[in-house]
């Protein structure tokens, strides 16, 4: 067959061959257009354009997010910019269907053109054995649950990475045998893999013209035959993650929790009479989530990144927040037909599953009408006892179980570490808030927390006028405000009610007024008008009870003329300073350990005792991960003299959670091993005579674990729980307990 002859078959066959890819490909595509659609409004995804255009340029095109995975960030990086750059030859390939010696018109003659794509090709060649060596040393089958691959679809990976090298092989082969038949398109002496291949190649014309012409089709075969395999899989994230990152929230999807949204508009609990009887409060089936969510399921890699550093599935638990976005994912793809029925070119009518009229809503369909699999899983309970398969993913029953629900502490792990921004604490918290408001069905130890918070403003149910106990030991007078906060005052103090009830957060309490003091930082307190803040009850899915004291705060501070406010609590801090200016409140926010820092700095306060001691510092997650509030504690900590600090194994964005978070402070661990205890096992292993906090809820729950774990020891050799606070004011006063003298600090400068 002469070569003209080639040329007319490779077309025919090249052309049929895509026309059928494409079709399968842009009728899947159809179909999860209008199932993502189908979702709820979702509010607020479109503003700050600079920011969002910023969110692609470093997590997108840089893998930011993935690079903090240095090993398989550097292979994902070569493999994605391999995909973007090697598009070309897709253009190449398919003019060479036409033209054996096509080049791109601009880039004729450019001999860097040939070497790129060779680079590119040579090195996501690499990247795929990166990648296959990562997935044997971290096989499921051998590692259980401590591989971050259990529970993903292992087989469908290794089938990626083999259609990928397919692609590269075939790309390779053809332009190989076009070096040897004349007709490659670009100067060649740069393209040095391809001259490689054509190196081995036959050396006969015709034989090469065949080789050319076969590897070609077997290219744009394989091309296609990849494109349709993402689009069912989940590599559909190559399509979805810019998109799912392009519309995520600020930062990173922590910091605040989302109100509740209803028809689009925040949820008013002051006006629920008017609210419509069909109104959704939280998410209690799988057509409640936003568009934005069912993104979130579409978009997930199956990575386990987020698996991997959970501390729920790290101690025994069954969540894992990867498991979860699967459930969801596969849940809402099997109600497809159900939940694109609203759509007049919906899925229901494309494939026969019952009759209706375009427009009417898909309460209307005849469940009987449709396939048992799509009917079973309408059926399903979103929440729900569940029967799990060998890999902890649900078969049966409710699609989350409440175990796996309640499991979570709500610390940003997760978040932090998915490389294409998935919200998953927005979806769990919205499961509980419909399980709260309207299921009324939650851990029974959350009954006396709402109680408490409801009917005395704090979690352990004391009553108000103990709020200022705390300072009956300081040898000064802690200024209370009456009716609004003085001119001479300069930082309100937010207490808290675990530094004014608590016996050991008492302790933060009094050092930081202390420090305050010392300092000549004017300051003053709300005493009996202040009350919880609420993160508790908002994060066990308590949103009425929320609103109510997060009102009743927003209008005591407003009304006080509060516009700085210092607070010991990250739970308190974040909800201050990132939820309540969602009701009203908008003032000057710092963590403790941030204006102590800017006091040491600015020479208000000097350390002059040393810290003859090692330290480890433990990374609230409410100040951490959530706040980006990592360098102030540890600047304090590590400056003051003669301490040593280490840092633990897991610290920074990769610290461990102690458990308290998600309103997990209240309920019983009853499964798998307890959270702070594997926290400050780890601590402890550092050799440290001191764990530094900065959240009262860690210290709560790390001296919970040091007295369990040291239950032998005497209460002086354990090591020590203490606030950052507590130990600048140990270096800040002298070895007597008074303050320092003017030479002293004089020396000390």
């Amino acid at each position: 067959m002469s070569e003209d002859s080639q040329v007319v078959l490779s077309t025919v066959l090249g052309l049929l061959i895509t026309v059928v890819a494409m079709t399968i490909t842009l009728r899947r595509l159809g179909v999860l257009t209008r199932l993502i659609r189908s979702g709820q409004p979702a509010v607020g995804r479109t503003d700050q354009p600079e920011r969002r255009i910023q969110a692609e340029l470093v997590e997108v095109a840089g893998q930011k997010k993935l690079l903090k995975w240095t090993v398989p960030g550097t292979a994902h990086v070569f493999a994605m910019w391999g995909f973007i750059v090697l598009g070309l030859t897709i253009i190449e390939a398919y003019g060479a269907l036409f033209n054996r010696s096509f080049a791109i018109p601009v880039l004729q003659n450019w001999a860097w053109v040939p070497l790129v794509e060779d680079f590119f090709t040579v090195a996501v060649i690499l990247a795929l054995v990166v990648f296959a060596l990562i997935r044997v040393k971290s096989n499921p089958k051998k590692q259980g649950r401590d591989s971050r691959f259990y529970g993903s679809h292992t087989g469908a990976a290794w089938l990626v990475l083999f259609m990928i090298f397919n692609v590269l092989w075939t790309l390779l082969l053809y332009r190989g045998a076009q070096i040897n038949t004349g007709n490659f398109p670009y100067p060649d002496q740069w393209a040095f893999a391809s001259q490689w291949v054509a190196d081995v190649l036959p050396q006969s014309l015709a034989a090469n013209e065949w080789i050319e012409t076969i590897g070609l089709l077997l290219n744009i075969g394989v091309i296609l035959g990849f494109l349709v395999l993402v689009v069912y899989s989940k590599h559909l994230h190559i399509f979805m993650a810019p998109i799912n990152v392009a519309f995520s929230r600020r930062p990173n999807a922590l910091g605040p929790l989302l109100p509740m949204y209803v028809d689009g508009k925040p949820l008013d609990f002051e006006n629920l009479d008017e609210l419509d009887e069909d109104a959704v409060m939280g998410r209690g089936k799988v057509e409640d989530f936003t568009w934005k969510g069912l993104l979130d399921f579409a978009t997930c890699t199956e990575c386990g990144r987020c698996q991997s550093q959970c501390p729920a599935w790290n101690t025994g638990k069954p969540l894992s927040p990867k498991l979860l976005i699967m459930g969801l994912r596969d849940h809402t793809f099997a109600q497809a037909p159900y939940l694109t029925a609203s759509d007049p070119n919906a899925v229901l009518a494309q494939t026969g599953y019952g009759k209706r009229e375009a427009g009417n809503p898909r309460e209307a369909i005849d469940l009987e009408t449709l396939p048992e699999s799509v009917r079973h899983e309408v059926e399903r309970p979103l929440v729900g006892p569940s029967v799990f398969d060998d890999h902890g993913l649900t078969i049966d029953g409710g699609v989350i179980d409440p175990d796996v629900l309640w499991s979570c502490t709500t610390c940003g792990a997760c978040v932090e570490q998915c490389p294409v921004d998935i919200e998953h604490i927005d979806h769990i918290v919205d499961m509980r808030r419909y399980q709260v408001l309207v299921e009324s069905s939650f851990p029974a130890e959350l009954n006396g927390l709402f109680k408490n918070m409801e009917n005395k403003g704090n979690p352990w149910g004391l009553n108000a006028s103990g709020r200022m106990d705390w300072a009956s030991d300081l040898d000064f007078e802690v200024r209370v405000v009456e009716d609004e906060i003085p001119d001479d005052v300069e930082w309100l103090f937010w207490v808290g009610c675990a530094g004014a009830y608590e016996d050991r957060a008492k302790k933060t309490t009094q050092a930081v007024a202390e420090l305050l003091h010392l300092a000549g930082v004017e300051f003053a307190v709300l005493g009996e008008g202040e009350t919880c803040t609420g993160d508790s009850a908002r994060r066990s899915g308590n949103e009425f009870l929320f609103q109510m004291l997060a009102m009743q705060n927003v209008e005591t501070l407003n009304t006080v003329g509060a516009k700085k406010i210092v607070a010991t609590c990250a739970h308190c801090f974040n909800t201050l300073a990132n939820e309540y200016p969602q009701l009203g409140g908008n003032w000057e926010v710092l963590h403790h350990s941030q204006l102590l820092n800017r006091l040491v700095r600015d020479g208000k306060l000097t350390p002059v005792t040393p810290v003859e001691e090692r330290v480890t510092y433990h990374d609230p997650c409410y100040l951490g991960r959530h706040n980006k509030v990592y360098a102030p504690p540890r600047d304090l900590v590590s400056g003051l003299p003669g301490l040593e600090l280490t840092e633990m194994p897991r610290h920074a964005d990769r610290g461990f959670c102690c458990g308290a978070g998600g309103a997990r402070m209240w309920m019983e661990e009853k499964i798998g091993t307890r959270v702070n205890t594997n926290r400050t096992e780890e601590a402890i292993a550092t050799g440290a005579a001191t764990i530094a906090v900065g959240c009262p809820f860690c210290r709560v729950m790390l001296s919970d674990g040091v007295g369990e774990l040291q239950s032998d020891k005497e209460k002086d050799e354990q090591v020590q729980v203490q606030d950052v606070a507590q130990l600048l004011l140990r270096a800040v006063k002298r070895p007597g307990g008074s303050a320092p003298t003017e030479p002293e600090l004089a020396a000390a400068d």
